[in-house]
């Protein structure tokens, strides 16, 4: 997978209370890059559920990158955890989680996973 773009636009989150602004940064930033505020809307939920799996299954916080390529928005979620395991089925209704990464999944066009030295980066990509 490429490195990012040379200077892409980037939010780091430490606490849950970072959240709010991490998805209001996607929104922001994807609509600036052209998307449409229903597919910016889309990407900050999944950047959303990828960012809420870092603060509960990792020490540390993470870092958002964003950045355009020609027909594109690509959003990269940064943490020190291991990857995380995509591929999966939805989980039933009645299960109390395991959601997030289907959500992601689903939601995005393109969803990929590369180490980035200290941990991982899942990269996710929305067509203009």
């Amino acid at each position: 997978m490429p490195p990012p773009a040379p200077s892409p636009a980037e939010t780091a989150y430490r606490v849950p209370g970072d959240l709010a602004t991490v998805r209001e940064f996607v929104r922001a930033e994807s609509e600036r890059l052209g998307l449409t505020r229903i597919r910016a809307d889309l990407l900050a939920v999944a950047v959303s559920e990828l960012a809420t799996n870092t603060l509960q299954h990792t020490d540390g916080g993470g870092l958002v990158r964003i950045w355009a390529e020609p027909g594109r928005v690509r959003c990269e979620v940064v943490d020190g955890g291991d990857p995380p395991g995509f591929g999966r089925a939805m989980p039933s209704a009645d299960a109390p989680r395991g959601r997030g990464l289907a959500i992601v999944e689903r939601i995005c066009d393109e969803v990929g996973i590369h180490p980035d030295g200290e941990g991982t980066a899942v990269r996710l990509g929305m067509l203009l």
